[in-house]
């Protein structure tokens, strides 16, 4: 019996002074890479534009997008090609998921953090 091909996170951050129906066509050449390499796109999850943790090439924001997908091991290599040499992308990131992680957050509804997490980093009293 054939082994399960990995799932993968394709976390992608697009440039914001990009025309929209630029970082459009990114996004839909990189599904369809996946795709024509055999890869089945598992979510996919526009968070859309946040504040970045530091700069990047003179950037402070971006477009924020997660592709899951499950493929062979060639795949991540084909996305990370195109990606590399295309104009509008400011940073991208596959990496290969542990099997029986819980589900992707889903950031797009809300900016509040989930209350588990509010809870645990709640300020502390000081005596």
């Amino acid at each position: 019996m054939p082994a399960q091909n990995p799932t993968y996170d394709l976390m992608l951050l697009l440039d914001t002074a990009a025309p929209e129906d630029q970082r459009a066509k990114v996004l839909a050449e990189a599904e369809r890479i996946l795709e024509s390499n055999d890869a089945t796109i598992v979510s996919k999850h526009d968070w859309g534009t946040r504040r970045t943790a530091y700069e990047i090439r003179h950037k402070h924001d971006a477009d924020y997008h997660l592709l899951q997908f499950q493929g062979g091991p060639e795949v991540p290599a084909a996305v990370g090609r195109f990606l590399r040499i295309t104009d509008g992308v400011i940073r991208f990131r596959v990496i290969k998921l542990r099997a029986g992680l819980p589900p992707v957050p889903d950031l797009s509804a809300s900016s509040e953090p989930a209350p588990e997490v509010a809870a645990e980093f709640a300020p502390v009293e000081r005596l």
